[in-house]
């Protein structure tokens, strides 16, 4: 595994280097980064690597800055001293959001989930899908697994209106089928969906296009949304999203 370090703190890039070493030192560390202009160059000069872990807030700029120049295509685990930014992360293909210090067993944990979602969403032998953004070597997932009483249902993820969390639950709504609940956090499902099919509305709600039944203008930038199957509370977009909520709509 190829893993990228964007870090501008000298002290904690070489304490994260030693953590993966303890983790697992075959990881080789493809290059560690301290500005925002400096990750830009090597990526776009550069194969891209398995993994990048990412401090948001960098001596020249935010990293999201990145984000918006370079396609990513691999999974990232953010690393920073704030938790303000965690919504926006999660817009990107993030595996995880550690608080630093990062403590090591933070660091394993994070390792063991992006394992175990490269085992969860590997797609059968034989299956043609869409590459994922994230480059982990999945296709964006195709159906999911749901409990429908005592048996066990699949349900096609063009089928999916849209999901929800619920109270530490998270939800998978269909038109035809109904609500059922599913084993993942949203951010967990926001990586295996197709971002030009699935949006992350709220923090609340993923939603699919087709989903979207109403928009209407809400105070101070934001919009209300109404989706079908309908839901008892209101659905408003941030007026930070909902530029690339638009911009979604308009492909």
């Amino acid at each position: 595994m190829r893993v990228l370090i964007i870090e501008d703190e000298a002290l904690a890039a070489e304490r994260l280097q030693k953590q993966i070493a303890q983790y697992d030192p075959t990881i080789e560390i493809a290059a560690c980064l301290a500005t925002v202009e400096g990750a830009i160059v090597w990526l776009n000069q550069n194969p891209h690597p398995d993994l990048a872990f990412v401090d948001i807030q960098l001596s020249d700029g935010s990293c999201f800055e990145i984000f918006e120049t370079i396609k990513i295509r691999f999974p990232i685990i953010f690393t920073t001293s704030y938790d303000q930014y965690a919504l926006d992360a999660f817009e990107v293909n993030t595996v995880a959001y550690l608080l630093k210090p990062i403590k090591y067993g933070q660091l394993v944990k994070s390792f063991r989930k992006l394992e175990d979602m490269r085992r969860t969403f590997v797609p059968a032998p034989g299956y043609e899908g869409t590459p994922s953004p994230s480059g982990l070597g999945y296709a964006y997932k195709s159906r999911f697994l749901v409990k429908n009483g005592t048996q066990i249902k699949a349900i096609k993820t063009d089928e999916v209106a849209y999901f929800f969390s619920e109270e530490k639950m998270s939800f998978l709504v269909s038109d035809e089928h109904g609500k059922f609940p599913v084993d993942f956090s949203l951010e967990e499902i926001e990586v295996t969906l197709d971002p030009h099919i699935f949006f992350r509305i709220s923090r609340k709600y993923i939603a699919h296009v087709d989903a979207i039944r109403e928009i209407h203008p809400y105070f101070k930038g934001r919009l209300k949304v109404t989706l079908n199957p309908p839901v008892e509370e209101d659905i408003v977009i941030s007026s930070d999203r909902t530029p690339s909520f638009k911009a979604w709509l308009d492909r």
